[in-house]
Order: structure tokens, then sequence, then C-alpha cells
């Protein structure tokens, strides 16, 4: 079986990963450095250098893909936003004790200079482990 064939039979078995399997383009980029080695492996005698070339080809199309690829858009933080009412109060920078869907988390304000008071209605941001991330709702109804 010639080097060719080989290349051949990688760079096709990597494309059809990323049919199955997607990964943000790294296995369609390593099938298609794979085809490029391919053409080359004709000029490129041993293997060794082959698999270097294969490699930097493939390196330099993640690269170059990614790049070009837009940035999915954020969200706005709100949008999916819940609603809940804080145990204890919440310090500037610190954490304090929400009371979310029944049970009581771990909560601390997305804006570390905002103070939020006890019993106060926030909308829950988003979730980082174990710890609520929340906004007063006063502040984000005006």
């Amino acid at each position: 079986m010639s080097a060719m064939s080989i290349w051949l039979i990688i760079g096709t078995g990597l494309c059809l990963t990323e049919l199955i399997f997607p990964t943000a383009f790294v296995s369609l980029m390593m099938g298609l450095s794979a085809f490029v080695v391919a053409l080359l492996s004709g000029v490129i005698g041993t293997l060794w250098l082959q698999v270097v070339v294969w490699l930097v080809i493939s390196v330099l199309l993640i690269f170059i893909s990614q790049r070009l690829l837009p940035k999915p858009r954020r969200r706005t933080k709100f949008q999916d936003a819940v609603i809940g009412e804080t145990i204890s109060e919440i310090p500037p920078g610190k954490a304090g004790r929400v009371l979310y869907e029944g049970n009581s988390w771990r909560a601390r304000c997305d804006d570390d200079k905002l103070y939020i008071q006890a019993r106060e209605p926030v909308y829950i941001v988003r979730r980082e482990g174990t710890t609520l991330i929340v906004m007063p709702q006063n502040v984000l109804n005006g």
C-alpha cells in the first residue's frame, strides 16, 4: 500500500469523523491536511517528514478556520433569567444566600459593586457550580 493511499484513507476517515462527531471543524481540517500530504507524498519521501508536514498544515488550517468562523453571539444575560429571593444580604463582592425553587443556594451579585438586601427579589442570571449569580430585580426594572 502506498503512502498516498494511506494518507487518503486517513483524510477520508477524519472528514467522516467530523460528520459524525462535530468538533468545530478540527477533524475536517486535519482530514484536509491529510489530503494535502497525500498529494505531497511523492515529493516528501520519509514518513516522519510527512507526519511533521501533516501536523504543521493541520495546526495552520485549524487556526485559520477558527479565526474565520463567526463567534457565537452572546445572548443577553437576562433572557432566560428566573426569579429568586435573597434570604440573607449579599454585600458587594461577597456571597449570600438565595431561595430558589424551594432550596437555599449560595449566591453572589453579578455586579461586584452592588449591595443586595435580605428578602429582595433577584434575577438568577446563571449558575457557576453551586453558586448562583444574581442581579437585583429593582435595578433591572428601573
